[in-house]
């Protein structure tokens, strides 16, 4: 099955441009590179921040919970809206929501009045905003990339959130030993250049629907295209917004390795949490707990090397179980409190195979999409696999609060654990190929 990306005059050039000089995907490139470092960079102060204030980790669990949730709830509608919208539109006020609400912050702390309130709406705000523009940049990625280089260009994308991951536990944690206002400043930073970077590039138009030919897209896809042309109904818009989660959850062996992904995400984030309290009450200092949780990052800079070896070697289904599988081993040897350097090495042992899954989705389901509809399913898969965050979150700050960290870490490993088992039971998952 063929992927059409409308782009522009390249598809008539003789000679392809290299990804290396593609500049407006290099210019999103960077765009997207200083918003994620300055989002790796705020995501250490938010808790260090929430617990300072209110003293529960609970809470701290609470606010990732509330800004990964209202991402999702406001993703599938968030979809529909990318797809009829210009993209680069939508980018740039989301990235300008998402400075706006960090500066709202920042004025809190400087005047006295920030407190656990001002953080849940901010949590809301930001949340939203991720809705609109985490779609809108990887439709605009796939407007300037040429077919043939999008897997190369994914994992340079791979590789700028690795570095970013890398790079930003550590800077948060020394920006917020000097002032709690400081973390908060590198974000903003960050979104203004993301801004300034969407504002400079110029995106081909996207296609609309009666564009395309019927040449493309999968049964699935076309099912949902029949249902949308004959939505006529008030009801409509809602069954729009819900089309591209029906069309997945429809598909078994989607349904089967979203539900994998999902636990993958719920369990990272939920042994992030769990690490930093369990360093936190060792007296650790906030540096050292950064460069702690970098070992994420790590993990998806060696996984990015390793996804086009992968991808030969594995299957889709064996690329997902020996993902979960490691994930759970690494989650249930956080249990011992080895100090700041074991939870490095086990935390860049379960993010180890989080770039081929990023790449597994992108090739069993985006690009099996037409383009007028690939908002709609990048909005649904996010929703799907995303909803592992929040609920890691928020179980991970629940069984710290009751049942301490060693009871915490089994019960995560514990549900990883059943998860990869069912579905290595799955025929589906385990018969499952690549696409021709």
């Amino acid at each position: 099955m063929s992927e059409r990306l409308h782009q522009g005059d390249s598809a008539t050039l003789p000679t392809p441009t290299p990804l290396r000089r593609n500049r407006r995907f290099q210019i999103l490139w960077i765009g997207a590179a200083a918003a994620n470092l300055g989002l790796e960079t705020v995501e250490v102060a938010y808790p260090l921040l929430i617990m300072s204030l209110t003293g529960s980790p609970a809470l701290a669990g609470l606010f990732g919970f509330a800004q990964i949730g209202t991402a999702l709830l406001v993703g599938l509608p968030a979809g529909v809206f990318v797809d009829r919208w210009d993209r680069r539109r939508v980018l740039l006020v989301s990235e300008a929501v998402r400075a706006l609400t960090l500066a709202f912050i920042v004025l809190g702390l400087a005047a006295g009045w920030a407190d656990f309130g001002l953080l849940m709406v901010a949590a809301v705000a930001l949340g939203a905003g991720t809705a609109f523009g985490a779609p809108a940049r990887m439709l605009l990625i796939r407007a300037v990339v040429p077919d043939h280089q999008l897997t190369a260009a994914l994992s340079q994308d791979e590789a700028r959130s690795g570095a970013a991951a890398l790079a930003g536990p550590p800077l948060g944690g020394a920006l917020y030993l000097v002032s709690r206002a400081f973390p908060f400043l590198a974000a903003i930073a960050g979104f203004v250049i993301s801004f300034l970077c969407a504002l400079a590039v110029k995106v081909p138009a996207s296609p609309r629907p009666d564009e395309s030919d019927g040449s493309e897209g999968s049964e699935a896809s076309d099912r949902g295209d029949q249902a949308e042309k004959s939505g006529k109904s008030a009801l409509a818009p809602l069954t729009t917004a819900f089309s591209g989660l029906v069309e997945l959850l429809g598909d078994r062996l989607l349904r089967s390795a979203l539900l994998l992904v999902c636990v993958f995400y719920f369990s990272v984030t939920a042994a992030i949490l769990m690490v930093m309290v369990t360093l936190r009450q060792q007296d650790h200092s906030a540096g050292t707990i950064g460069l702690a949780l970098s070992g994420t990052a790590v993990g998806m800079l060696l996984g990015s090397v390793l996804v086009p070896r992968l991808n030969r070697l594995l299957s889709p289904g064996g690329l997902l179980l020996a993902a979960s599988t490691l994930t759970t081993l690494a989650v249930a040897l956080l249990a011992f409190p080895l100090g700041p350097v074991w939870v490095f090495a086990m935390l860049t042992l379960a993010a180890l195979g989080l770039p081929a899954l990023k790449i597994l989705v992108d090739i069993m389901i985006f690009r099996q999409t037409p383009d007028h509809r690939r908002g709609r399913a990048i909005a649904a898969t996010i929703t799907l696999i995303g909803a592992g965050s929040p609920l890691g979150s928020l179980v991970g700050g629940v069984t710290l609060q009751f049942l301490g960290v060693t009871g915490a870490i089994a019960v995560i490993a514990g549900v990883q654990a059943l998860i990869t088992a069912a579905g290595l039971a799955n025929r589906n998952v385990r018969s499952a190929r690549w696409p021709a």
